[in-house]
C-alpha cells in the first residue's frame, strides 16, 4: 500500500514538473492576446513553455521590482532613472492601439472630437446627444440619453497612454490630473472595470456606455468603435494602416532603454491614441534573461503575421536590430 501511495505521489511531481513553465512572466493585459498566441506557437516549435500571467501594468512593474516572476510587461514605461535604480533592463515588444468602444443600440459609425473624448473623460457630458458629439454626426439620430463612461479600476499601462493622450489634447486634463496609470474619475457617470477584459464586459453588458480599451480587446468583445479625431484633425478608423502610421513614428532610442511615449503622434494618416508595450527584466538574472530574449527574439522572427491578425503592429527591421544589439551589449544574447 505504502509503495502505491509513493509512486502516486512521484507520478504527480512528475507531472507538475513537466507541466512547469521554462519562463514566467506577468504584468500588463494589454499585449496579452498577442503573447498568449506567440507563447502558444512557440512552445509548439520549440517545446519550451512560456507562462504569461495579465495583472496590470502596476502589478507587473511590482513583480519586476520584487522578482517574482523571470519578465514582466508594461505598457508604461519606466525612465533610465528608475530602470538603473532598480536594476530593471527594458525593451518593446510590440505595438497596439487604444479605441473607443461604445454601446449605441441601433448606432454604427460613430465619430469622435478630440473635445468630446476629453469632455466624456472629465465628466461634463452627461447625454448622447451633447452638441459635442451631435454637431460631428449630423447622419446620426443620437438619444437624449445618460452616457456611461467606462474606465479601468486597476492600475494599468492602457490607462497612462489613455491619459497622456488627453495631457497632450485638452490643457484643462493636462493641468489637472497629468497622465497616470490610475486616478479618481471626475465626474459621476462612470464605472471601473479589472484589466481591458473587464472593460470590454462592462461596455457590452451597460447600454449607452464608452469606454477605452486595446483593440484586440475591442475586436474580441465584438465592440463597435468610434472613429476619432487626430493631431491633424482628421477622422481616424481604429484599423492596422492607421496604427502603423503611428507607430513609424515612435523614437525609441536603446540608449535611454527605448523609453518613449508615442501616444498622438502628428501625420494625417495616423491613428491618435497608440502605445508600445515594454518588457522588463532583472539585471542580475543573465541566464533566465537569455531565455527571455530568445523567446522574444523568435516573436520578433516569427509572429509579425499573428501580431497583425490582432491588431497589433510588429516592430521594423531597423528597431528589433536595435534590441539584438540592446541585449549584446547587456550581455543577455
Amino acid at each position: 500500500m505504502k509503495k502505491i501511495v509513493i509512486l502516486a505521489i512521484a507520478s504527480v511531481i512528475a507531472s507538475s514538473s513537466l507541466d512547469a513553465a521554462d519562463i514566467k512572466g506577468s504584468g500588463a493585459s494589454f499585449p496579452y492576446s498577442v503573447y498568449q498566441k506567440w507563447l502558444k506557437e512557440y512552445n509548439k516549435q520549440t517545446g519550451i513553455k512560456v507562462d504569461y500571467i495579465k495583472k496590470g501594468s502596476s502589478k507587473g512593474i511590482k513583480d519586476a521590482k520584487a522578482r517574482a516572476v523571470d519578465f514582466a510587461g508594461t505598457d508604461k514605461p519606466l525612465s533610465p532613472k528608475v530602470l538603473k535604480k532598480n536594476s530593471l533592463y527594458q525593451f518593446p515588444g510590440v505595438v497596439g492601439a487604444i479605441v473607443i468602444g461604445y454601446n449605441l443600440p441601433n448606432i454604427k459609425n460613430l465619430r469622435l472630437s478630440r473635445a468630446a473624448i476629453a469632455e466624456i473623460a472629465l465628466g461634463n457630458i452627461k447625454y448622447w446627444d451633447n452638441k459635442l458629439i451631435t454637431n460631428v454626426n449630423p447622419h446620426i439620430n443620437l438619444p437624449h440619453k445618460k452616457l456611461t463612461f467606462v474606465h479601468r479600476a486597476d492600475g494599468s499601462g492602457t490607462t497612462f497612454n489613455f491619459t497622456y493622450y488627453l495631457s497632450k489634447s485638452n490643457s484643462v486634463w493636462r493641468k489637472s490630473f497629468g497622465a497616470k496609470k490610475s486616478l479618481s474619475w471626475p465626474g459621476d457617470h462612470h464605472i471601473g472595470g479589472n484589466k481591458n477584459s473587464g472593460v470590454a464586459a462592462l461596455i457590452k453588458q451597460t447600454p449607452y456606455s464608452v469606454g477605452y480599451i486595446d483593440y484586440a480587446d475591442a475586436v474580441g468583445g465584438g465592440l463597435k468603435m468610434a472613429t476619432v479625431e487626430n493631431k491633424e484633425g482628421y477622422y481616424i478608423k481604429p484599423q492596422l494602416s492607421a496604427f502603423q502610421a503611428s507607430a513609424s513614428k515612435a523614437n525609441l532610442n536603446p540608449k535611454k532603454d527605448f523609453y518613449s511615449i508615442i501616444a498622438d503622434p502628428s501625420g494625417k494618416k495616423s491613428y491618435p491614441m497608440v502605445a508600445a508595450t515594454f518588457i522588463l527584466l532583472p539585471k542580475e538574472k543573465t541566464a533566465t534573461n537569455k531565455k527571455v530574449v530568445q523567446f522574444y527574439n523568435w516573436a520578433y522572427n516569427n509572429g509579425a503575421n499573428i501580431a497583425k491578425s490582432l491588431g497589433f503592429v510588429p516592430l521594423p527591421d531597423t528597431l528589433t536590430n536595435k534590441i539584438r544589439n540592446y541585449w549584446k551589449q547587456k550581455g543577455i544574447k
